[in-house]
C-alpha cells in the first residue's frame, strides 16, 4: 500500500469559508474513502488527528488516529481539479465512501499537465469505437499477426490503435509491451542506441487472448530522426515466450490524424 505524504495544517479557528464547503461524515471507528475521477496528486488535512493514505491512485482513505474526534478541512487535488470538504465526526463503525462530483470541484489551470487520465480514456474509447481499418503496418511471426491500424495525435500525446491476431491454438499470455526507438540498420552490436518509452495510458488492461486482441495505447508525443524507427514489442510470459516486433517508421507518425479537443 502506498503511503501518502500529507501536509498537516493545524486549525487555529473557524474559517467562514468552511460554511460553504460540502459536508462529509467521517466515522470515528471506520474509514472514509474519497473516490476521485483522476489520479490524486496532492492532499491537505487541517487536523493532525486524521491520517490518510492512497489505497489506489484515485482512492484516498481517511481515518481518525486516536480518540480525539474533531472536525477538519480536507483538500484534494487531481490532475485538473481541486476540491475541498468539511469533515465532521460521526459515531459510526461502518466504512463510508464519497465520489468526488464535478459540482464540488474547481478547475486547475496548470501548464505542462497535458491531458488527464479521464480525457485520455474518453478519447481512446471514441477511437476504439470507430473500428479497425486497413493495416498501416503489420508483421507476422509464430502464427501471429501484429497490426498498426491507426495513429492519432491529441495535445502532446500519440494514440496508437494496435491489434493482434493469433492463428495458433495456444492462448497468448501477455507479459508486457515495450516501446523502443532503435536504429533502422544495425551494423555492429556495440553501436546500437536504443531509447525505451513508457506508455502513459492503456485503454484495456488485458492479460491474455485466444484469437484477437486490440487496444489503444498512449505515448507522449515524440520526434526522432529518419534513420530510427519506433519498435513495438509484445512479449509473452514463459514458457512459450513468443515475441512479436512491429516496426513504425517516423513517416507514419508524421501522417497521424489530429483529434480535435473541445
Amino acid at each position: 500500500m502506498k503511503k501518502l505524504l500529507v501536509i498537516l495544517l493545524l486549525a487555529t479557528g473557524t474559517v467562514s469559508a468552511q460554511d460553504k464547503l460540502p459536508e462529509v461524515h467521517l466515522p470515528v471507528k471506520g474509514d472514509l474513502h474519497f473516490i476521485s475521477p483522476e489520479p490524486i496528486q496532492y492532499v491537505d488535512i487541517s487536523n493532525k488527528d486524521i491520517e490518510g493514505d492512497l489505497a489506489l491512485p484515485n482512492v484516498l482513505r481517511l481515518r481518525f488516529k486516536d480518540f480525539c474526534y474533531s472536525d477538519a478541512i480536507v483538500t484534494i487535488a487531481g490532475e485538473k481539479f481541486i476540491a475541498q470538504y468539511h469533515l465532521w465526526p460521526v459515531t459510526s463503525t461502518e466504512n463510508a465512501k464519497v465520489e468526488i462530483q464535478p459540482m464540488d470541484t474547481r478547475p486547475l489551470d496548470i501548464s505542462g499537465i497535458g491531458l488527464s487520465q479521464p480525457q485520455m480514456r474518453a478519447i481512446s474509447l471514441n477511437l476504439f469505437c470507430k473500428g479497425q481499418r486497413k493495416d498501416i503496418e503489420h508483421t507476422k511471426a509464430f502464427g501471429m499477426k501484429a497490426s498498426l491500424y491507426h495513429l492519432y495525435t491529441a495535445d502532446d500525446y500519440i494514440f496508437i490503435d494496435l491489434g493482434y491476431k493469433n492463428k495458433t491454438n495456444l492462448t497468448y499470455d501477455i507479459d508486457e509491451f515495450r516501446f523502443k526507438i532503435d536504429d533502422k540498420k544495425v551494423t555492429k552490436a556495440s553501436n546500437v542506441q536504443s531509447v525505451e518509452l513508457k506508455p502513459v495510458f492503456e485503454l484495456f488492461n488485458q492479460h491474455l487472448f485466444q484469437k484477437t486482441y486490440r487496444n489503444i495505447i498512449v505515448l507522449k508525443k515524440l520526434t526522432f530522426p529518419g534513420n530510427k524507427v519506433l519498435h513495438i514489442e509484445l512479449n509473452e510470459r514463459q514458457l512459450s515466450g513468443r515475441v512479436i516486433k512491429l516496426e513504425i517508421p517516423y513517416k507514419d507518425i508524421l501522417n497521424a490524424d489530429i483529434v480535435p479537443l473541445n
